[in-house]
């Protein structure tokens, strides 16, 4: 009887001869991110934790990211915080599933670097929301703001 690792193995090798036998090869972006197990892990958590942001943006923190969106953008804040919900739940499921992570990776830095105008605005208004009620705490998080950069591309970075 087999053990269940050696059954694995035995599968992706027959997935493997099929697929050269019918000169199919799948593109290294498609598969699952290898690797480090400490950046599979940085990789689902920020996946997490733009899931979970996605879903505060839809339902229960809706009306604290509307009092976020700058007074110089021209859409309604609602539309706005929807929007960006809704990008935030697609970008965190599909760094979790692990496919195409690198695709993944650079939206999701696409998004840390669009939003981060909002972040300045909400400094230079001193806008209050989500606990940054000054002006310290406010600098903070446009600090904070590379750190998502880095966290997105080093997560998905395929050596």
């Amino acid at each position: 009887m087999m053990g269940k690792r050696r059954q694995r193995r035995e599968q992706q090798r027959r997935l493997e001869r099929f697929q050269q036998a019918a000169g199919v090869r799948p593109e290294q972006e498609d598969r699952v991110v290898p690797g480090h197990p400490g950046r599979s892990l940085a990789r689902v958590a920020l996946g997490g934790f733009l899931t979970f942001a996605g879903i505060g943006h839809l339902t229960f923190s809706r009306q604290e990211f509307q009092a976020q969106v700058p007074s110089w953008v021209p859409l309604d804040p609602d539309l706005v915080v929807l929007g960006s919900g809704i990008v935030e739940i697609a970008l965190g499921l599909g760094l979790i599933s692990g496919k195409r992570p690198k695709m993944f990776g650079h939206l999701a830095t696409g998004l840390f670097i669009g939003v981060f105008p909002g972040n300045i605005a909400q400094f230079v208004e001193r806008r209050d929301g989500f606990g940054l009620d000054t002006d310290r705490k406010r600098a903070a998080r446009l600090l904070f703001q590379p750190v998502l950069v880095d966290w997105a591309l080093s997560s998905t970075r395929q050596d």
